[in-house]
């Protein structure tokens, strides 16, 4: 069976999936899929409601040549062929056309469309015992230069202070399953924060309501505070993404609060993650977000679990996202800020999945020459937020950088 016939096959099967109608209510889009000279169009309104060969009229269509489609269903596929948005952003063998705005509204239905395209089973991982009523959560008054701040974060466990810092437009509840985990509960004292404007954290009342922005120095600031006054003691600070990014600057400017650093997916320089649809009122903010992120993550991740972890950035509120990328995307250099942390002080780990195209293996290789001391580790298969789209088959790899933080700390 040839490429084409192939893809259409799987689309086909996208025509009764129960997820399409909730991520496209209100939608009248054409999408046509080019392979190599071959077409095929759908149209997409509260799911997918047909699949026909007619190319006119289409607005958005995506083409690529055969052997690119191919690659798309290999089981697994390639990382940057696993996904829409790795399609648009990473892998120059397919050329994206149409409007952005009707590109960002169909965006939503073209992960979940690719997501059952690229299908592939699961990585298998030992069951991991978790006990989510050991988790509690509540709120702390922090001063932050003068402002109160109420913080909210979940704890578990006691021993060894563990801080968790989440993602861009994201909150603690990615860190859930780490939690939630009996055996790291026993011996590290488990701490998730959800950063001001971000999930249960409200703005302080300060706030005069004009757009949110996040720099280095604001960031630093909350984090050196929360460490103070919240953890109260030196502390393992985990962190993903952007969190990833402020451990390698904790790492850098407050090495005296920290026990060690593990940067999970760190970025070198993290261009490319912005996107005007991110906060615009012609797009519907938490599909299309919600989406974005499905588009980082790995297909050998469950479907339950990376659901969850996308329900997260359905939550966020409006502009958080593109004001926490001034942050990561704008103004963090691992370049600048890498050189700066003495590993023998602070032991360092970096921590990169195989199907993260915005902070990919190589940057965190190229991090870890620039930190002598450190350990890179690559986690093959999995995406940009292992600690809650796989956290069974991440366990491992976060256990095994504890332990070289303790051992080196």
């Amino acid at each position: 069976m040839g490429a084409h016939a192939e893809l259409i096959k799987r689309v086909t099967l996208a025509i009764e999936d129960p997820e399409l109608p909730r991520l496209t209510p209100g939608l009248t889009t054409r999408i046509s899929l080019q392979v190599g000279p071959e077409k095929s169009s759908l149209d997409v309104g509260g799911g997918i409601v047909a699949l026909d060969g007619a190319d006119e009229n289409a607005d958005v269509i995506l083409s690529a040549p055969e052997g690119a489609w191919e690659k798309v269903m290999q089981v697994p596929p390639p990382a940057t062929y696993h996904s829409f948005t790795a399609f648009q952003l990473a892998n120059p063998e397919f050329t994206l056309s149409g409007s952005p705005v009707a590109i960002a509204q169909a965006r939503p239905a073209l992960e979940r469309l690719f997501e059952i395209v690229v299908a592939s089973p699961p990585l298998v991982a030992p069951k991991v015992d978790r006990n989510i009523e050991q988790v509690t959560g509540r709120y702390k008054r922090v001063e932050v230069g003068g402002v109160e701040h109420d913080i909210f974060y979940e704890e578990a466990g006691a021993g060894t202070p563990i801080l968790f810092l989440h993602t861009a437009g994201a909150d603690g509840r990615q860190f859930l399953p780490q939690l939630s985990d009996t055996g790291f509960a026993r011996t590290n004292r488990l701490i998730s924060v959800d950063l001001p404007f971000h999930g249960r954290s409200m703005p302080p009342l300060t706030w005069d309501g004009s757009p949110y922005q996040l720099t280095t120095d604001l960031y630093l600031t909350w984090c050196t505070a929360i460490l103070d006054q919240l953890v109260g003691d030196r502390a393992i600070v985990v962190g993903g993404s952007m969190g990833a990014a402020m451990c390698m600057v904790l790492a850098a400017e407050r090495p005296e609060r920290l026990m060690g650093v593990i940067a999970v997916e760190p970025p070198l320089k993290s261009k490319g993650r912005r996107n005007p649809f991110q906060h615009n009122v012609n797009v519907h903010g938490s599909l299309h977000n919600s989406a974005y992120v499905r588009g980082i993550m790995s297909p050998l991740s469950p479907q339950e679990e990376r659901r969850r972890a996308s329900w997260i950035y359905s939550q966020g509120a409006p502009g958080v996202y593109p004001g926490d990328l001034s942050f990561y995307s704008d103004e963090f250099d691992g370049a600048v800020v890498g050189p700066k942390i003495d590993a023998k002080r602070t032991p360092t780990v970096l921590l990169s999945g195989t199907y993260d195209y915005s902070a990919t293996p190589a940057d965190g290789a190229a991090l870890a020459a620039l930190i002598p001391g450190s350990r890179h580790v690559v986690m093959e298969g999995l995406g940009h937020f292992p600690m809650c789209e796989n956290p069974d088959y991440f366990r491992s790899f976060l256990q095994d950088a504890i332990r070289f933080v303790e051992d080196n700390g």
